[in-house]
């Protein structure tokens, strides 16, 4: 059984078609709709396709909103494997059953995520290092001119995102967890309402599992840096921000360090 949930909230409906188009004609078994926005516009699809079932429910966060499905995943479904994805992402046939092929074969891997373009093919670099607060203080204030080696380093962007790669921090946009993983660590930790719980939850299963990026298969994300569009959105990243360095440590942080090195050194970096 393989499952999927998507977190809505006041979502493009032409941005969902896309995507369930993308997920209903995939080996998906089961797609669990999250619907947090303020009516239940989106109850509509659940009648599309036998494969999906809509909840709608209270806006707790994105993590939380995941965990529900999540949940069901395990408790009702038997699922081996769960995707949580973006509500603006589509792929082609293939994508998903070439991500669990790859699974199957690496029984040490409990989490995966493939390459990342937006609509005009220009590739999003969204493998990341665990950051420090410096990264996030600079990624949030500054134009990345100001800090390109770093800011290279930081989203690994030198291997030209060519190869699979054993990542700390793997984007929320597109997660396929192994279930295994997940009742070894625990699910989205829901004091991050929004950014943050992604990293959080990549680095607890990378400490006990490989957390790929595999590069053989893509799919298209129209992205938009939310946290940066208005003064809310960048509170609330502000606030998971201080709860996630409050949680992992600001200064120091063992695992941190031991991930970092381990990946760059992996990667044969050298800083220019």
């Amino acid at each position: 059984m393989i499952t999927a949930s998507v977190v809505t909230y006041h979502n493009s409906i032409s941005d969902i078609k896309m995507l369930l188009k993308s997920a209903i004609g995939s080996c998906i078994d089961k797609i669990y709709i999250i619907d947090h926005s303020r009516t239940d516009i989106f109850r509509s699809f659940e009648h599309t396709s036998s494969k999906i079932k809509y909840i709608h429910y209270e806006n707790n966060g994105y993590g939380a909103g995941n965990n529900i499905a999540i949940n069901h995943a395990i408790e009702s479904d038997n699922s081996i494997y769960h995707l949580v994805i973006n509500p603006d992402i589509y792929f082609e046939n293939g994508v998903i059953e070439e991500l669990i092929k790859y699974m199957d074969s690496t029984k040490d891997v409990g989490l995966v995520m493939p390459k990342v373009f937006y609509p005009n093919g220009e590739i999003q670099y969204l493998c990341k290092l665990i950051p420090t607060p410096i990264d996030i203080l600079f990624r949030w204030a500054l134009p990345a001119s100001k800090f390109k080696e770093r800011d290279n380093r930081f989203k690994l962007a030198f291997t030209n995102y060519d190869q699979p790669m054993n990542v700390p921090y793997l984007s929320g946009c597109f997660m396929l967890f192994r279930i295994k993983a997940l009742k070894d660590i625990g699910l989205f930790d829901e004091r991050f309402f929004m950014h943050f719980e992604d990293l959080d939850i990549s680095r607890r299963i990378h400490k006990k599992y490989r957390t790929m990026f595999y590069p053989n298969v893509c799919i298209v994300h129209a992205h938009a840096a939310s946290h940066r569009k208005n003064f809310k959105m960048l509170k609330i990243g502000f606030t998971s921000a201080v709860r996630y360095f409050n949680k992992w440590g600001w200064l120091f942080d063992k695992d941190r360090l031991s991930f970092n090195n381990n990946i760059l050194n992996e990667l044969s970096y050298t800083k220019k």
